[in-house]
């Protein structure tokens, strides 16, 4: 029998909720279901609080895990229907739950985190009691985790809304409840949201609308199931980066006038040593037998909306050995921006626009590689605030762009 919501206590009102969103995860929840826990005894104990699961009603019994595991904390299961899927549909159900028990605080962390202590809910829940609105994670990430946040969309939301924020797809990260009845109540949302656009959904009507946002320094990596960037992304892809150029013009009046960024308070910087994150492994071969296969696939789609000066450097770059491969930062930022004026608003379907994307992403993702191979972390982490900056100098042609094809 499917049902929609577990409440085993009877839970009505809660000042703190650590919510945990999952599908399929059995085998792993339990691990932050208990941190989670220690971190509500340790740091919130003097608040009344629960534990959320939003879950697709997963067919590997996530949710029993979840109620079974030992807590302190009392605990609610919450479930998307029978066939409806998405972390955004479980957020949707996390919104009206955090509004109905008129929670103060929520922190949302991964199902699948290896690396999750109780500090991190302190670190997420804290800033919360204490004026901020919004709190964005902040960890050490090895330079190939997190090639989406650190090709597009942190160059892009910082570009854009004039707010560096580092992780805007963390994952793990904190806002009140008040900034959930904004959620709740948001008209903007379609299927892209509903899946995986929901984190830089989030991340986006927190900073249009102005709300105080932090970040909150985790202390530790992010340890979870890494991917190599060049392995299979297609819908993921298509939700995030479709999300961002989606919002763009939503919000077109309030970044246009954005010029510049300005830093986000850290919260709990300086937690004494921080350990190294675990290895992501690249194909290069691979990334480059990609970008070269889009050129065969995509061709046509990528002359109908890029500028012709853009497209004859892509097949500039197209002649080049592995060696000496090179896809400039601002060339790439052009790139972006093209895709960005013409999402939604030419003849080729949004989703095989995203496609197209993703042959030149892994030839960017590429170019990255190869310039940071002998890199520290850190080094890296230089490489990608230059890379940022070439994005907010280069700005101004997506402004020109875009306001010509508005007419």
């Amino acid at each position: 029998m499917f049902e929609k919501e577990i409440n085993p206590e009877n839970i009505k009102r809660a000042e703190m909720v650590v919510c945990i969103p999952s599908y399929k995860e059995a085998d792993s929840i339990s691990y932050p279901v208990t941190q989670a826990d220690k971190g509500i005894a340790q740091y919130f104990g003097g608040r009344e609080s629960v534990i959320i699961n939003c879950d697709n009603d997963s067919p590997d019994n996530t949710g029993q895990v979840f109620l079974d595991t030992p807590t302190q904390t009392p605990k609610i299961y919450l479930s998307t229907e029978p066939g409806v899927k998405g972390k955004g549909n479980n957020f949707k159900n996390l919104f009206q739950k955090v509004v109905a028990l008129k929670a103060k605080a929520v922190v949302v962390v991964d199902a699948d985190l290896k690396s999750i202590t109780p500090q991190w809910i302190k670190h997420l829940g804290e800033p919360l009691f204490n004026g901020f609105s919004y709190i964005a994670p902040l960890y050490v990430r090895h330079k190939y985790d997190g090639t989406i946040t650190n090709g597009i969309a942190y160059p892009m939301t910082r570009a854009l809304y004039g707010r560096r924020v580092r992780q805007p797809i963390g994952g793990d990260f904190g806002f009140s409840g008040k900034l959930g009845k904004i959620y709740m109540e948001s008209s903007i949302w379609d299927e892209a949201v509903a899946n995986f656009g929901i984190d830089i959904w989030m991340t986006t009507i927190a900073l249009a609308h102005k709300v105080q946002v932090c970040q909150a320094f985790m202390g530790r990596p992010k340890i979870h199931r890494t991917k190599d960037p060049g392995a299979s992304l297609g819908p993921m892809f298509r939700q995030v980066v479709g999300t961002i150029f989606s919002m763009m013009g939503q919000f077109e009046s309030l970044w246009q006038k954005v010029k510049y960024s300005r830093p986000t308070a850290i919260y709990g910087f300086g937690l004494g040593e921080v350990e190294v994150p675990p290895k992501v492994n690249v194909d290069i071969q691979n990334l480059l037998n990609q970008f070269h296969e889009g050129f065969n696939t995509y061709g046509e789609i990528w002359e109908a909306f890029l500028t012709k000066d853009i497209h004859q450097k892509l097949l500039e770059i197209k002649g080049m050995k592995e060696k000496e491969f090179n896809f400039p930062t601002d060339l790439w930022a052009r790139v972006l921006f093209d895709t960005a004026v013409a999402y939604g608003r030419s003849s080729i379907d949004t989703a095989q626009m995203m496609d197209s994307l993703i042959p030149l992403y892994f030839g960017r993702t590429l170019s990255f590689v190869l310039r940071t191979k002998k890199m520290s972390i850190k080094q890296a982490e230089e490489a990608i605030e230059d890379d940022c900056l070439t994005f907010e100098t280069t700005k101004p042609y997506l402004l020109q762009r875009w306001n010509e094809t508005r007419g």
